[in-house]
Protein backbone atom coordinates (compact mmCIF):
# COMPACT_ATOMS: atom_id res chain seq x y z
CA UNK A 1 0.00 0.00 0.00
CA UNK A 2 1.88 3.42 -1.00
CA UNK A 3 2.03 5.78 1.55
CA UNK A 4 0.57 9.23 1.12
CA UNK A 5 3.01 12.22 1.50
CA UNK A 6 2.71 14.36 4.36
CA UNK A 7 0.93 17.75 3.38
CA UNK A 8 3.62 20.56 3.90
CA UNK A 9 2.97 22.80 6.21
CA UNK A 10 4.22 26.68 6.19
CA UNK A 11 7.34 27.53 5.50
CA UNK A 12 9.81 28.50 8.46
CA UNK A 13 11.84 31.21 8.02
CA UNK A 14 15.73 30.85 7.85
CA UNK A 15 17.91 31.37 10.32
CA UNK A 16 19.56 33.89 8.12
CA UNK A 17 16.04 35.63 7.47
CA UNK A 18 15.13 35.80 10.96
CA UNK A 19 18.50 37.67 11.54
CA UNK A 20 17.57 40.01 8.34
CA UNK A 21 14.27 40.99 10.41
CA UNK A 22 16.79 41.34 13.88
CA UNK A 23 18.76 44.36 12.11
CA UNK A 24 15.65 45.48 10.67
CA UNK A 25 14.13 45.78 14.16
CA UNK A 26 17.33 47.52 15.73
CA UNK A 27 17.79 49.88 13.15
CA UNK A 28 14.38 51.03 12.16
CA UNK A 29 15.37 50.73 8.45
CA UNK A 30 17.84 53.80 8.73
CA UNK A 31 20.84 51.95 8.60
CA UNK A 32 21.82 52.65 12.62
CA UNK A 33 20.77 51.49 15.73
CA UNK A 34 17.56 52.86 17.21
CA UNK A 35 18.17 52.55 20.79
CA UNK A 36 16.50 51.64 23.47
CA UNK A 37 13.72 49.60 22.22
CA UNK A 38 10.44 49.91 23.21
CA UNK A 39 8.82 47.03 25.36
CA UNK A 40 6.67 46.61 22.60
CA UNK A 41 10.20 45.68 19.83
CA UNK A 42 11.69 44.54 22.85
CA UNK A 43 9.17 41.69 22.73
CA UNK A 44 9.56 40.81 19.47
CA UNK A 45 13.34 41.05 19.77
CA UNK A 46 12.79 38.10 21.88
CA UNK A 47 10.50 36.06 20.36
CA UNK A 48 12.85 36.50 16.72
CA UNK A 49 15.72 35.42 19.04
CA UNK A 50 13.64 32.38 19.95
CA UNK A 51 12.99 31.34 16.59
CA UNK A 52 16.88 32.17 15.39
CA UNK A 53 18.08 29.63 17.96
CA UNK A 54 15.11 27.00 16.95
CA UNK A 55 16.33 27.42 13.07
CA UNK A 56 19.67 26.98 13.97
CA UNK A 57 19.10 23.46 15.47
CA UNK A 58 16.99 22.77 12.31
CA UNK A 59 19.24 23.80 10.05
CA UNK A 60 22.22 21.81 11.84
CA UNK A 61 19.80 18.83 12.20
CA UNK A 62 19.53 18.63 15.91
CA UNK A 63 15.86 18.88 15.94
CA UNK A 64 13.61 16.37 13.65
CA UNK A 65 10.45 18.03 12.69
CA UNK A 66 7.09 16.47 13.84
CA UNK A 67 5.35 15.39 10.64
Amino acid sequence: MPSTPPIPGPARPTAAELNEQIRALWTGGRGHPTVPLTDEQRAEYERLCAAVREAERIERGDVVEAA
